[in-house]
């Protein structure tokens, strides 16, 4: 069950509202980037955890905490919108048919769609896209997909912090920043308990298949296939084709692209798929 403080979790204020930043703060709630997209992928992975009670707990912490940064997020929005209002309505009756001047900038859905309210998409205008959710039942696996997406989601609130002269909302986004630093090091944190103190023992994920069972031949082997005899190989002297692979299990080595299979065949066309007669005809021939 979730509950809800009617009180932001922290201070959104807004000196100049500014039609063309809440466009650009769209990305940050609905875009790849996104705090919808952290937010549905720390839950998904908590509904779905199995095993260690106290990840599952920690991921719904995490998750709820993200609708919180959506609510900051939408409210910022809103906020850069209402100094635009008046002129938007004026220059509609006006009938001037040029959306972009009527926003300055901004995007014109968020009159037209929301009522010079915040919307779950990108800003281009985009909805939110549910395949951006990782949640693969292997948790470390889930781990690394969150300490990226927190690292994007970083990277794009310092891009925002300095597009905006806005002092309240260089504040509002001081602190999201702060909060995508804790929430790298908590995942990173995870991985290193989950390797008992050491972030290589829980390589090579998922850890439950014995390697035995794979060509270990090509396991810690860099594949050079640039076929320029005249160019230096991209691994040379480098740390991913030499030393002790990074989970301590073997030897990196760098080997050149060579294929070991054949050239593939494929059956005749099934009649129920009416290829062509010739492709009937003709299968399984070279030329």
């Amino acid at each position: 069950m979730f509950y809800h403080d009617k009180k932001l979790q922290y201070t959104v204020k807004v000196d100049k509202p500014d039609p063309r930043f809440a466009r650009a703060l769209q990305q940050a709630i609905g875009g790849i980037e996104g705090e919808i997209r952290v937010c549905l992928q720390y839950l998904f992975q908590a509904w779905n955890s199995r095993g260690p009670v106290r990840y599952r707990d920690m991921l719904l912490n995490t998750g709820t905490e993200e609708i919180a940064h959506i609510e900051m997020l939408a409210t910022a929005v809103c906020l850069n919108l209402e100094g635009a209002s008046s002129s938007v309505i004026e220059t509609i009756v006006g009938n001037d048919p040029l959306m972009e001047k009527i926003m300055g900038g901004g995007d014109p859905r968020h009159f037209l769609s929301g009522g010079m309210g915040a919307l779950a998409s990108d800003a281009n205008g985009v909805p939110f896209n549910g395949s951006w959710v990782v949640s693969s039942g292997n948790i470390a696996a889930d781990m690394y997909a969150n300490v990226m997406a927190e690292a994007t989601g970083r990277t794009l609130a310092t891009r925002l912090y300095e597009m905006t002269d806005d002092a309240g909302m260089k504040d509002m986004l001081s602190f999201l920043i702060a909060r995508d630093t804790m929430h790298q090091q908590q995942w990173l944190a995870v991985l290193e308990e989950l390797g008992h103190g050491d972030i290589r023992g829980v390589h090579p994920i998922p850890n439950s298949f014995p390697q035995s069972q794979e060509h270990q031949e090509f396991s810690y082997a860099f594949v050079d296939t640039n076929i320029d005899p005249d160019s230096p190989s991209v691994g040379q002297n480098r740390r991913w084709t030499q030393g002790q692979s990074l989970d301590g299990r073997s030897e990196f080595r760098e080997i050149k692209a060579q294929p070991v299979g054949s050239e593939p065949q494929l059956g005749p066309p099934i009649p129920e798929g009416h290829a062509q007669t010739e492709q009937i005809e003709r299968a399984g021939q070279k030329y």
